[in-house]
């Protein structure tokens, strides 16, 4: 068997889709959940997703071969200062938040002799939808999780993590730490602040009534990932602002662009933009 203990911090959608795949194809023995609300737990435990629970972080992971932090990002240090006496010595932690720097940063400074056993991780796969009740095993299949080992990463753990993921049919990709910061910062984090800012906007105006009652299909699916956890959002833009503040600013310079284009009448240009969009974006989705 793949995993003997499994210890799940944070019982959500990702961490309950996780234990699902798991579980299908017989890869884990034991599941340990930990939350602080113990009716989602209980919740966890009634849908067969977790087989115990507690409420102690340093309880949960006791001689767990396996631990998976999915906690906000800006609970990741003290997670990590919480777990760190109570871990197995050969224990592997590994986490899925959505920005990789300051994990990193946070396990450096709070994980002491564990950090080798520390493989980052992020599952690049979701929905707007939060909590155990949303997860389903199939949420992994055919999506990526981007890996970032680290120099002093112990092989034998990346390879177990590596695996981990793979059994739930996701192709596992290794990345740079500061690349992963980058690329996520365009593909992820700027759409969903997008998204937000749209729905703050359209929500403020005198006519918001009206705009959401005759709302199109293209609004709810622009829009459909601000329905996401906000406070999860909240801290991935803290926490990668760097990154996103600069791929922010070349999306509002390209923006601005086209505003001059549309009050100045330029239809070449418009539409120029519009095909040059069209193109990029039918090259991707085929």
């Amino acid at each position: 068997m793949l995993i003997q203990r499994l210890s799940i911090i944070g019982v959500g959608l990702i961490g309950g889709s996780l234990v699902r795949a798991l579980k299908r194809v017989g890869a884990c023995g034991e599941v340990v959940g930990c939350g602080r609300n113990t009716a989602n737990l209980q919740h966890a435990i009634d849908l067969g997703v977790i087989d115990r629970y507690d409420t102690n972080p340093a309880s949960a992971v006791k001689n767990a071969d396996m631990v998976v932090v999915a906690v906000p990002l800006g609970t990741m240090a003290s997670m990590f200062a919480t777990i760190r006496e109570a871990l197995f010595p050969q224990a592997i932690i590994t986490d899925v938040g959505s920005a990789k720097a300051t994990v990193v940063a946070d396990a450096r400074q709070h994980l002491g002799e564990h950090l080798p056993r520390f493989v980052p991780g992020h599952p690049i796969a979701g929905t707007e939808k939060s909590g155990v009740a949303a997860s389903f095993a199939e949420l992994f299949e055919n999506r990526r999780v981007i890996l970032t080992p680290l120099p002093e990463t112990d092989s034998q753990a990346h390879a177990k993590v590596t695996t981990m993921w793979k059994t739930t049919k996701a192709e596992v990709v290794d990345m740079s730490v500061e690349h992963h910061d980058k690329v996520l910062a365009a593909t992820s984090h700027l759409p969903h602040v997008l998204a937000y800012s749209l729905v703050e906007t359209l929500a403020n105006m005198e006519t918001r009534t009206e705009i959401f009652r005759f709302a199109a299909g293209g609004f709810r699916d622009f829009t459909r990932i601000a329905s996401s956890d906000p406070r999860m959002w909240h801290d991935i833009c803290l926490a990668n602002r760097d990154a996103i503040l600069q791929v922010l600013g070349e999306f509002s310079t390209d923006l601005a662009q086209l505003a001059e284009a549309i009050q100045q009448g330029d239809s070449q240009r418009i539409e120029n933009i519009f095909t040059r969009a069209k193109t990029a974006r039918d090259q991707f989705n085929g």
